[in-house]
C-alpha cells in the first residue's frame, strides 16, 4: 500500500506490529539517533518474572513512554533503558511449585544447582514474555541496553556493593530480631510485612511470685509465647512494684524462675504496668533484654512449629499451641481475665502469612549513617517528588528507620559472599570465591547458604544498569538519571533505596524527579485482583481497540497521584478519537496529494480569518500542552488535544474550509496548507500518547520527514497569535451552535433550512456577520443571513442570546404551528392527569404511612418534575399562540 493510500477506517491490527519492528529496525529509541543532544535518561521499574504484564504495568510504562517521547522530540539524547528484575522470593514459589506440579519434587530432592538451571529457565521464558508484552504497547526502550538484575553486571555491583559495605561497618551479622515468615521460609524486611487491623483478644495472665503469696498480672496476645519468657518488667518509677524488683516470678506452664526488672521502657498506664519480656519473640523485649541481660528463648522453629524449648509444647501449630497454653492456664486458675482486642498484625507480603518475629542470625545493614543524607536531598530539593505530598511517606520511614535485614534464605537470588572456617569460625566476605581460611589456612570454608534480599539489587539499578562499578560511557552520560516513574506502594520498598545507595555508591542523588502515580482500579473503584476476577488484561485490549486507544484511555483524566478507574466505554471512545483524526487524515490527503502544497510563512498573506483562527488556538495548545509537560500533567495535555483535535479542528475548521477547497486559487492554496500544517503539527503533539497512528498518518500527509519520533516538538510562536481572528471566528461558531441549539429544543430537524436573523450589540459584530454570512449559513443550514437592527419587528420568533448578538428565527419556519399546538395540547393534557394522579396519592394518608420513604420521596420527586415540565408546555403554548 502507498504510504498516502490510508484504509478506509482505523484498524490499528494492519499496521502496529510493522511500524515497531520499523522503528526498533532503524535505531530510533537509542539515545545514539539524538546523540549531540542533551542525556536524559529514564530506568524502567524492572517488573518481576513471575508472569505477564498487568494493567497496572500497562499504565506505568505508558507515563514513562510519553515522556520519553517528548523529550526525545526536544531533540534529547533520551535513554529508557528496560529490564526486569528476579524477584527472590515470589520467583522461588513459582518455581518450587512448577517442579512439585510438574515432577512431584522439592527443591531439596532437585539439589541447590539443578534448582538453580530450572530458575534460570524460568526467568528466560518471562523476560521475553514481559518485553514483547511492552513492545505491544509501544514502548520505546532501547532494547540493546536492556538488563537483569541477575545478569553478570548487575550481579557483579551487587558483590561490589555489601564488600564496600562491609568494609566500612555499614554491613553486619547478627542475632537481632526480625519479620519470619513461616510458609516462605525467610526472613522479611520490615518494608515486606503488611500491617492491617484484626479482632483479636488481650489475655491477662497470673505469674505467681517465687514466695507463693501474690502474683503479677501480664498481657499478651500471643500467649503461646510466653513459653519463652525470661523476664517480667516494670518501671523503676512505679510505687507498685518497688520491692518486687529484683526478686523472681515462676513462669507458669515451664515452672521456670525469671526475674523481675525495672526498665523505662515500660508505660505505667498501660495495663497493669507490668510486662512480659520474650526477648527471641519481640523486638522491645529483645532491647529491653541486651540492657539485663535476659535470656533469649527461641520457642518457634522456622515452619511456626513450637520446637524443644517450649516443653511439653514441642511439636504443636502455633496457633494449636495458644490453644493449648490457655487450656492449660484456665485449668491453674491463672488467666485474671480476656478482653477483646483490635491490633495490627503484620502479614507476609507475598503470601498473607501473618509473621512471626523471631530472633534470628542474619545479615543486616546499618541504616542510620545512610538515611541522613538521603532524607537531606529531598528536603533540599535535589530530588522531588511529584505530587510533592508523597515526600512524606518518604520522610516518615526514613525518619524512623530501623537496620534493614538483608538476608534470605532462598537459594534463587545473589549469594551472599560472605564465607566460614569450620575449624577457626573466621568469617571473611570477598568479591571472589574463597577456598582456604585466611587466619588459619584451613581448606575446610564454606560460602554462606543464604541470598540477599531483592530490593538489595534493584536498590542499585540506577547505576548497576549503565555498568557500574565500571567507569563506561554509558554511566557517566547518563547518571544520575532525570526521572523515575512508579507507583506510591513502593516509595520505601524501593525508592528510598536507591536514593541511599546513589548517594552512598555514586556521590549523588539517582533521579532529579520521582514521579508518583496512583492504582488503576475497576469501574466501582476496587482494587483489581485475582480473587475478584476484575483484571483486565492490557493485551486483550490491545488485540480488540488497539494500543493507542489503550494508552490514550489509562491517561486521559489522570492526575499524578492518584487513583483512576477503568471503563470500557472510554477504550471505545478514545477508538472512535483515533479513527476521527484517521478520518480527518484522509480528507487532508484528499484534498492536497496533487498540489504542491506550501508552508505556513509562504502562505501568511493570503490567510483568512479562519485560517488564523485555527492557527492561533493550535499555537495557544501548543503552550498549554508544553507547560502540561513540563509539570507532568500528562492526563491535562491529553485532553486539551483530545478537545482541540475532535471540536476545533475536526468539527470545525475542516467544515468551515471545505468550500474553499474546490477552487483554484490563492484562498484554496492558503486553506491547504492551513489545514496541512495544523494536522502535522497535531500529530507531533498527540505523538507521545498515541504512537502508532501519528507515525502511520504523519508519514501518510507528508514526504518531508521519516518518522515523527524524531521530528521537532512544536513550540510557541509569537508571530501565529491572531487574537482579533480567534474571537471572530468564535462568533460565528458561538452563532451556529445557537441555530443549532433552538432547532434542537423545538425538535426540529438540523437539515431544515430556516431564514437566520442577527441583532449585532455594536458595528464590529455587524462586520463579522456580513463577512462570515455564507459560513453561517452553510453551517447552520440557514436559508439566509440577514444583520437587523433593534427594531427588526419579528414578533413570532424563538431567539438566543450569545457574546455581541442577539440570534432570531421566524417560528413559522421553524414549525407548522397548528401541528405544533395541537401536539403541545395533548401533551399539557396527559401531564396534567400525572400530577393529578400523585397529588391523589400523596395526599392519601394511607399511603404516606405504610409505604417506604423512599418511594414517598420518588414520588415527590415525580411531581415536581411533571408540575416543571407542564409550565414549559404552557410557556411554549402561549408562544405559538400570541
Amino acid at each position: 500500500m502507498n504510504k498516502k493510500q490510508l484504509s478506509k477506517s482505523y484498524d490499528p491490527i494492519e499496521f502496529e506490529d510493522e511500524i515497531y519492528e520499523n522503528w526498533e529496525r532503524r535505531g530510533y529509541f537509542k539515545p545514539e539517533a539524538n546523540n549531540d543532544g542533551k542525556p536524559y535518561t529514564i530506568v524502567m521499574p524492572p517488573p518481576n518474572i513471575t508472569g505477564q504484564l498487568h494493567l497496572g504495568h500497562a499504565f506505568d510504562g505508558t507515563l514513562q513512554d510519553i515522556i520519553i517521547r517528548w523529550k526525545r522530540m526536544q531533540g534529547f539524547s533520551a535513554l529508557w533503558l528496560p529490564g526486569t528484575d528476579h524477584a527472590s522470593i515470589a520467583t522461588e514459589v513459582k518455581v518450587v511449585e512448577k517442579i512439585k506440579e510438574d515432577e512431584g519434587k522439592t527443591k531439596e530432592e532437585l539439589g541447590r544447582e539443578e534448582f538453580l538451571n530450572r530458575a534460570w529457565d524460568w526467568a528466560v521464558v518471562y523476560k521475553k514474555r514481559i518485553v514483547d508484552q511492552f513492545k505491544k504497547l509501544g514502548a520505546s526502550c532501547d532494547w540493546d541496553r536492556e538488563r537483569f538484575t541477575m545478569d553478570e553486571g548487575c550481579s557483579e555491583a551487587v558483590v561490589e556493593t555489601f564488600v564496600r559495605l562491609y568494609g566500612k561497618g555499614l554491613v553486619y551479622r547478627g542475632n537481632r530480631i526480625i519479620n519470619w515468615c513461616p510458609d516462605c521460609k525467610t526472613a522479611l524486611s520490615d518494608a515486606e510485612v503488611e500491617y492491617s487491623e484484626k479482632s483479636g483478644n488481650l489475655y491477662h495472665l497470673r505469674y505467681p511470685l517465687e514466695s507463693g503469696d501474690k502474683y503479677l498480672v501480664v498481657a499478651t496476645t500471643r500467649p503461646e509465647t510466653m513459653l519463652g519468657d525470661s523476664g517480667v518488667a516494670v518501671n523503676p518509677n512505679d510505687e507498685r512494684y518497688k520491692d518486687l524488683i529484683g526478686k523472681n516470678v515462676i513462669l507458669p506452664l515451664m515452672n521456670r524462675k525469671i526475674p523481675i526488672i525495672a526498665d523505662d521502657y515500660v508505660d505505667m498506664e498501660f495495663g497493669t504496668g507490668a510486662v512480659k519480656m520474650t526477648p527471641a519473640h519481640d523486638p522491645n523485649d529483645f532491647e529491653v533484654g541486651l540492657r539485663h541481660n535476659l535470656d533469649q528463648i527461641r520457642v518457634l522453629d522456622d515452619s511456626g512449629i513450637m520446637n524443644e524449648h517450649a516443653g511439653d509444647y514441642k511439636g504443636l501449630e502455633r496457633y494449636e499451641a495458644r490453644k493449648k497454653v490457655l487450656e492449660d492456664l484456665k485449668a491453674l486458675g491463672l488467666i485474671e481475665k480476656i478482653q477483646e482486642h483490635v491490633h495490627n498484625v503484620g502479614a507476609c507480603y507475598r503470601c498473607d502469612t501473618v509473621v512471626e518475629p523471631i530472633i534470628s542470625r542474619q545479615w543486616f545493614v546499618s541504616m542510620e549513617p545512610l538515611a541522613k543524607p538521603a532524607i537531606d536531598v529531598v528536603r533540599d530539593g535535589k530530588t522531588k517528588f511529584v505530587p510533592e505530598r508523597f515526600s512524606k511517606i518518604y520522610f516518615n520511614w526514613m525518619e524512623n528507620i530501623k537496620d534493614w535485614c538483608i538476608s534470605r534464605q532462598l537459594w534463587w537470588g545473589h549469594r551472599i559472599p560472605a564465607y566460614y572456617c569450620d575449624d577457626c569460625n573466621e568469617v571473611m566476605v570477598s568479591k571472589d570465591e574463597v577456598t582456604s581460611c585466611g587466619k588459619c589456612g584451613s581448606g575446610n570454608v564454606r560460602q554462606d547458604e543464604d541470598v540477599l534480599d531483592t530490593w538489595f539489587s534493584s536498590a542499585l539499578w540506577p547505576f548497576s544498569t549503565l555498568g557500574w562499578p565500571e567507569n563506561t560511557e554509558d554511566l557517566n552520560k547518563f547518571y544520575p538519571n532525570n526521572l523515575l516513574v512508579t507507583g506510591f506502594d513502593i516509595i520505601f520498598f524501593w525508592v528510598a533505596r536507591m536514593i541511599f545507595s546513589g548517594i552512598e555508591q555514586m556521590g549523588e542523588t539517582p533521579f532529579s524527579d520521582v514521579y508518583i502515580h496512583g492504582l488503576i482500579r475497576d469501574a466501582q473503584g476496587r482494587k483489581m485482583s485475582k480473587s475478584l476476577g476484575n483484571g483486565v488484561d492490557p493485551l486483550e485490549v490491545i488485540e480488540k481497540y488497539g494500543a493507542d486507544p489503550l494508552r490514550f484511555t489509562i491517561v486521559t483524566g489522570n492526575a499524578a497521584g492518584n487513583d483512576i478507574r477503568w471503563h470500557d466505554e472510554k477504550v471505545i471512545a478514545n477508538r472512535n478519537f483515533a479513527n476521527k483524526i484517521w478520518n480527518a487524515s484522509k480528507f487532508v490527503i484528499m484534498n492536497t496529494e496533487n498540489d504542491v502544497i506550501l508552508e505556513i510563512a509562504d502562505v501568511k498573506d493570503d490567510l483568512l480569518s479562519m485560517d488564523k483562527w485555527i492557527l492561533s488556538r493550535l499555537n495557544q495548545i501548543t503552550r498549554e500542552v508544553n507547560e502540561n509537560m513540563e509539570k507532568y500533567e500528562l492526563g491535562i495535555a491529553a485532553q486539551k488535544l483530545y478537545d482541540f483535535l475532535w471540536n476545533e479542528y475536526c468539527d470545525w475548521y475542516i467544515e468551515l474550509v471545505k468550500s474553499r477547497l474546490y477552487g483554484d486559487d490563492d484562498s484554496k492554496k492558503a486553506a491547504q496548507a492551513t489545514l496541512k500544517h495544523v494536522l502535522k503539527t497535531s500529530l507531533k503533539l498527540l505523538h507521545p500518547f498515541m504512537p502508532f497512528i501519528t507515525e502511520k498518518l504523519f508519514l501518510a500527509i507528508q514526504d518531508e520527514e521519516e518518522t515523527v519520533m524524531l521530528s521537532r516538538w512544536p513550540e510557541w510562536k509569537e508571530d501565529h497569535c491572531y487574537n482579533a481572528e480567534e474571537s471572530e471566528i468564535g462568533f460565528v461558531m458561538d452563532a451556529i451552535r445557537a441555530v443549532r441549539n433552538i432547532k434542537a429544543e423545538l425538535n426540529v430537524p438540523p437539515s431544515k433550512k430556516v431564514s437566520i436573523f442577527v441583532v449585532p450589540f455594536d458595528s464590529k459584530i455587524e462586520e463579522i456577520i456580513i463577512k462570515n454570512e455564507s459560513y453561517i449559513k452553510n453551517l447552520a443550514n440557514g436559508s439566509s443571513v440577514k444583520a437587523v437592527g433593534k427594531d427588526h419587528g419579528l414578533e413570532n420568533a424563538t431567539a438566543a442570546l450569545i457574546d455581541g448578538a442577539e440570534i432570531m428565527i421566524p417560528l413559522d419556519e421553524l414549525v407548522d404551528k397548528e401541528k405544533e399546538l395541537e401536539r403541545l395540547n395533548k401533551e399539557k393534557d396527559n401531564l396534567a392527569k400525572e400530577i393529578d394522579r400523585v397529588v391523589k396519592k400523596l395526599s392519601n394518608e394511607g399511603f404516606i404511612k405504610k409505604a417506604p420513604e423512599k418511594v414517598v420521596e420518588e414520588e415527590k420527586a415525580k411531581q415536581e418534575k411533571y408540575q416543571k415540565m407542564y409550565d414549559n408546555v404552557l410557556e411554549m403554548i402561549k408562544k405559538y399562540e400570541n
